[in-house]
């Protein structure tokens, strides 16, 4: 009976990759179609790709949306690593449990909400709508991603570990660089990788706050895809499909390696 069961929850397992998976690598397959159209597949080629390189206007937007998502990234990161210690410096368990509530909803909020609010601030302040409405809109939402990623190493670790450090006469800085900040290290590379794939294909809350002629790729194909199909748009696709696989590879291997180093330092 346990065997069956198991049976039907793999394959069960395996009918949820296919459906999510499924689209992906059709839109891929017929990115190297020929024929231009993804309802018959005529003869492989590399046109798509090399009119994609080509496209010198199309380039400065991949630019755009990886500088935008890695400064964001990293500003979030830091910020969001600062805002999770500071919460679990309060003693009270109540102030704790209410700072991560208001940090969860900015999470679950809905992001046309975010964008049309960003909007309003953005007017309101007199900020031109451009690279920093949308690098700023960024590090805001991401911000609480890398707290609710980095909290829970910090809530897990022992505070004996930090008392031992100051004992020994750890100053404040070191026992940050050199205790806390070793141990969360996994949490840290998990949420600056997560606010990094959250910029990379956030929509909604960019399309209200770009302007002056700033797009990124989400909000490009979206433009491309009004127009009528075209494959660059798969061909734009793949290589950001490529990419994510890239990044979430590089991911593992740093936290695998961080985890193995968080090992030995505990011991």
């Amino acid at each position: 009976m346990e065997k069956k069961s198991s049976s039907f929850a793999n394959l069960f397992l395996l009918l949820i990759f296919f459906i999510l998976y499924a689209p992906i690598f059709y839109l891929i397959f017929y990115s190297f179609n020929s024929g231009g159209t993804m309802s018959h597949f005529e003869r492989f080629t590399l046109d798509w790709y090399r009119e994609l390189l080509h496209d010198t206007r199309l380039l400065i937007i991949v630019l755009n949306t990886v500088v935008i998502a890695l400064l964001s990234a990293l500003i979030a990161t830091i910020t969001g690593v600062l805002g999770a210690i500071g919460i679990r410096s309060y003693k009270r368990r109540q102030t704790r449990n209410t700072l991560l509530s208001l940090n969860n909803v900015l999470i679950v909020s809905p992001d046309v909400i975010m964008g049309a609010s960003f909007l309003i601030l953005f007017t309101m302040a007199g900020i031109q709508l451009g690279f920093y409405s949308v690098l700023l809109s960024h590090i805001a939402f991401s911000i609480p991603i890398v707290v609710l990623m980095v909290l829970p190493k910090l809530m897990e670790m022992s505070p004996s570990l930090e008392d031992a450090a100051r004992d020994l006469g750890a100053s404040h800085w070191n026992v940050l660089t050199k205790v806390t900040l070793p141990y969360i290290a996994p949490g840290i590379f998990a949420g600056f990788f997560m606010a990094l794939t959250y910029s990379l294909d956030d929509f909604a809350v960019t399309f209200f706050v770009t302007g002056n002629g700033f797009s990124t790729l989400s909000v490009e194909i979206y433009s491309l895809a009004r127009r009528g199909v075209s494959l660059n748009i798969n061909a734009l696709s793949t290589l950001m499909f490529v990419i994510t696989v890239i990044f979430v590879v590089v991911y593992y291997y740093l936290a695998s390696s961080s985890g193995t180093k968080g090992a030995n330092f505990r011991r």
